[in-house]
């Protein structure tokens, strides 16, 4: 386990994300943004799409943190993956941090690398006390390595893993506390793995520790192609479905608001729709803190 000390060395920017909606860059949106100057809180990007040694993408990445905060959300270093991880991608990574200086980093709890063939995708890591001692492992290297504090986000989960012997969120609130690192609760996953696998999500929700919570997502998902499966897909490629913001509201109204990320990363629509989603989004989040007040009053 960490000392408060080697904690404490791993800094945070002195301007955290604002408690507003932002929205996931995507190049295809940059004219818009770069001429019109939303009125958005903050953007998302993926550091593996600027792990690069020059030209466009970096171009629009310096313009657009000069306008505005950023956090850089990994889908590539494979966590979760009970394997040492790749150093090359620490170090690409930790040279955009260090060039970049994001409001917030953060990291998906899963797998996508064994034994040297890495898999584009997110694959589900094991509950269980060695696969955590893992975890905790790597997000402590990874916090080292950088020199900042990291978030991590649960998992959307198909089906249950017949070798799981944690609790979801037991397990991902014990590799903060233990790593020192901080939650980036998706509640979209939420939603969905609850749907999938029989659990209760206000239950979940309502059992988050908000003192742990740095950064909220939320996604549209679909239903499974095949009907007779009744599963719930996170394809990040509809607006946020109803039971999802009323997840949300019932998370915010708890513990207040936090920054909170519009993904849209399927069929991507026209810049206008996802500005009309991250307005919805910032009216959620004051109406969660008019309820504040009106319940302490």
């Amino acid at each position: 386990m960490k000392t408060l000390t080697q904690i404490s060395n791993r800094s945070l920017p002195a301007h955290g994300l604002p408690e507003r909606a932002g929205v996931g860059f995507k190049a295809e949106h940059a004219q818009d943004i770069f001429s019109n100057a939303p009125a958005v809180g903050w953007f998302e990007v993926h550091p593996e799409n600027y792990m690069v040694a020059g030209g466009p993408r970096l171009a629009m990445l310096e313009e657009l943190s000069a306008q505005y905060p950023i956090s850089m959300h990994g889908v590539g270093l494979s966590l979760g993956g009970g394997e040492a991880l790749n150093k090359n991608h620490l170090a690409d990574l930790k040279r955009l941090v260090d060039r970049f200086n994001p409001a917030m980093v953060s990291e998906h709890i899963a797998w996508s690398a064994h034994e040297g063939l890495y898999m584009a995708d997110l694959l589900p890591t094991p509950m269980t006390q060695t696969s955590l001692a893992q975890l905790v492992d790597a997000i402590n290297t990874v916090q080292d390595f950088i020199g900042r504090r990291i978030l991590i986000e649960n998992p959307t989960s198909y089906v249950p893993l017949p070798q799981n012997s944690i609790p979801e969120l037991e397990f991902i609130s014990e590799a903060a506390e233990r790593s020192g690192c901080g939650l980036l609760i998706d509640v979209n996953n939420v939603y969905i793995s609850a749907y999938n696998l029989g659990f209760d999500a206000n239950a979940f929700i309502d059992a988050v520790p908000g003192d742990l919570v740095g950064e909220i997502h939320l996604a549209g998902h679909e239903e499974d192609a095949n009907p007779e499966d009744n599963v719930l897909i996170d394809t990040h490629s509809r607006p946020v479905a109803d039971p999802v913001w009323d997840l949300f509201d019932r998370l915010m109204a708890r513990i207040g608001r936090k920054p909170t990320l519009i993904e849209w990363d399927n069929d991507v629509p026209g810049w206008d729709v996802l500005a009309r989603e991250a307005a919805l989004a910032d009216r959620h989040l004051d109406f969660a803190v008019a309820d504040q007040l009106e319940a302490a009053s």
